[in-house]
């Protein structure tokens, strides 16, 4: 006889076998008992975690005849019956797999429907399971959704798929859904334990806790590996065989790249990467195991005595190395493992990029001196005191270093304004700098006398200075003195200044000779702004006849007459007036009306905008004043992009 492997071999003939889905066989053990069941279900949940091995129970338990021949639906199906033998081997007529993957079209779910009509043959219900059901073309979904609503009452539905985001929602709507979770590598390591004492297979634990890992949660990969394993090891499962099997990294070696990034130990750290590189181990293994011991050690951080395992072998050293780093510097390198794994695809060699990513941690340590943090508000940068310049006689006393000290920035300040706008308009705003006061713990302040430049044909005048009583004014070293020199040839550049954008009326205006206008609010503006909005709402006003309405001013109401001003002749046609009329009459508004073209300063158009303005500047405050958002710039120097910030 030929083998038969260890998933097949194994593979749960009852709920009670069912390992790591208590939750599904629990709901379902309920519902075979108490004799309420639902004419579809839906069993969700990845690769190998017992989807169609739970089908092929409810399709036994539904059909069970008992030893005797007389039982009925049971939760626990006998297994020696014909009806669970025939569907054990896959031979029961009334037990119907269809592969949706292979058989996805209209074609092949009728004649699996056809043959609803007809009763069981042999069984007590009719099963149809469908497998990897999201495959189907939507007409194949469509085909079924009137029988699977409303099917016989000896017929029942069994679905299952990878990926139920797929499955459309009137298809969901009509099953039960039930969704297998996972395995815990705990749970595959107890049933790989069983299952190989059964088949009398020496197996070391690190080996067997290796081989649960690497199933990713799915029990029918982890028996896979583990025929693999013995086949791999000639009847032995050892940890140095599996690891070289599966391509892991032994945890000595991501002990020690750990323990190097706590020392801030740079060369272990790539001499043990080179280490990999000659030993052709995996660089995303690395990080995946890495991330695995660091999460451990968070936990151990937060809470002390409850991230170890008391079966792993190396608990011990990851407690120490929990002891040892830092918790941020553990919570960034978890970060970087975890992202760095999707940078080695994107790296010529991806052992110069795991020595990129864990080098990372040591140029960016948590706490080092080297990073400041950026701060919304620039300090002041520190202005270093000049020297003292030898006094101009005996008589005169020495200034003080301190008002030298505050004079100088605004001697600097003046400087870059005469050397960027030396004309007659600079003049205003360089006196403004020179007599503007200084203030700092009332220290006096001490200048020498500047001259502020003077365009051709003008004498140069000095800034006035203030000095203390009795004090004369002694310009420091460093200080510019009054020196009369010619003003310096400049270039007379005309300069276009850009209008600020306002409503898109104004050019039309400008070019028809009437000054452009911003918004102001008028008297007669709000109610006219009422009135046009309930005839948008009603849809008593639509195209031109809309747009005359909202781009019009209410200049004035004399009884049942109404003048309106608009600044564009094209709005002004006498279609639109009349139907604006006759709207407005329709309302209770008004009987007449006169239309003006003239200057529009208050329209329905412009209240709108400034309106929108408004919540537009008050959305913008609400996010720039957001402490998280302040944070975010200050700290990650983050910038908020323009025009992403939109009111609701």
């Amino acid at each position: 006889m030929s083998y038969l492997v260890l998933a097949r071999k194994y593979r749960p003939r009852n709920f009670t076998e069912m390992v790591g889905q208590e939750h599904v066989v629990q709901a379902l053990t309920n519902a075979l008992t108490q004799q309420r069941l639902h004419h579809a279900y839906l069993f969700t949940g990845t690769r190998g975690v017992g989807k169609t091995t739970v089908s092929r129970i409810l399709a036994k338990s539904l059909n069970c005849q008992g030893p005797d021949g007389q039982g009925g639906i049971t939760a626990t199906p006998c297994g020696v019956c014909p009806a669970c033998q025939d569907i054990d081997s896959g031979r029961f007529p009334d037990y119907t797999e269809l592969d949706a993957a292979s058989n996805r079209g209209v074609d092949e779910v009728q004649s699996l429907l056809e043959q609803a009509v007809y009763k069981p043959v042999q069984g007590r219900f009719k099963v149809f399971m469908i497998d990897e059901v999201h495959m189907l073309t939507n007409t194949a979904f469509n085909a079924m959704l009137k029988t699977l609503e409303e099917p016989p009452e000896y017929l029942k539905f069994v679905l299952a798929t990878t990926d139920p985001q797929k499955v459309p929602v009137t298809v969901l709507s009509r099953c039960l859904q039930f969704n297998l979770r996972p395995m815990a590598p705990e749970t595959v390591l107890e049933h790989l334990t069983q299952v190989l004492a059964t088949e009398n297979v020496v197996a070391e634990p690190p080996a067997l806790r290796l081989l649960a890992r690497a199933a990713r949660g799915s029990m029918r990969d982890a028996l896979s590996l583990t025929d693999q394993s013995i086949a791999f090891g000639s009847g032995r499962i050892a940890e140095a065989a599996v690891r070289q099997m599966l391509g892991s990294v032994d945890r000595t070696y991501v002990l020690r790249l750990i323990g190097a990034l706590a020392d801030g130990d740079g060369r272990t750290v790539v001499e043990t990467v080179d280490t990999l590189r000659l030993n052709g181990l995996s660089a995303a293994s690395t990080l995946e195991d890495m991330s695995a011991v660091l999460q451990r050690m968070a936990v151990l951080q937060a809470v002390p005595g409850m991230g170890g395992d008391a079966s792993d072998p190396d608990a011990a050293e990851t407690a120490r190395l929990a002891a040892l780093m830092p918790a941020d510097e553990t919570q960034l390198l978890y970060s970087l493992c975890l992202h760095g794994r999707g940078e080695l695809g994107l790296a010529p060699d991806e052992y110069a990029a795991l020595t990129m990513v864990l080098l990372r941690l040591l140029a960016f340590k948590p706490g080092g001196g080297a990073a400041e943090k950026k701060t919304l508000t620039r300090p002041e940068a520190p202005v270093a005191a000049p020297p003292q310049a030898p006094l101009a006689a005996p008589a005169l006393e020495r200034a003080p270093a301190a008002p030298v000290e505050q004079a100088e920035p605004r001697l600097e300040e003046f400087e870059e304004k005469r050397a960027v706008a030396p004309t007659d308009s600079a003049l205003p705003a360089i006196d403004s700098i020179a007599q503007e006061p200084v203030p700092k713990s009332g220290a006096p302040v001490v200048s020498g006398a500047v001259p502020a430049p003077s365009p051709a044909g003008r004498p140069a005048q000095a800034l006035p200075v203030r000095t203390p009583e009795g004090m004369a004014a002694v310009p420091p070293e460093g200080t510019r003195t009054a020196v009369p020199q010619a003003p310096p040839a400049v270039l007379a550049i005309p300069v276009r200044q850009a209008p600020e954008p306002g409503a898109r009326l104004q050019p039309q205006a400008a070019e028809a000779g009437r000054p452009a206008s911003r918004f102001t609010p008028t008297e007669e503006g709000e109610g006219w702004h009422a009135a046009v909005q309930q005839l948008i709402a009603s849809e008593a006003i639509t195209a031109l006849v809309r747009e005359l309405a909202l781009q019009s001013q209410l200049v004035a109401r004399d009884g049942e007459h109404w003048l309106l001003r608009v600044e564009r002749e094209s709005l002004n046609q006498p279609a639109a007036r009349e139907r604006l009329r006759a709207a407005l009459a329709a309302a209770g508004f008004a009987q007449q009306i006169s239309v003006e073209l003239g200057v529009v300063i208050d329209s329905p158009a412009r209240r709108n905008a400034a309106i929108e303005n408004a919540r537009q500047q008050r959305a913008q405050d609400i996010v720039m004043n957001d402490p998280f958002v302040q944070t975010m710039v200050r700290e990650f120097d983050a910038r908020v992009v323009p025009g992403s910030i939109k009111p609701f």
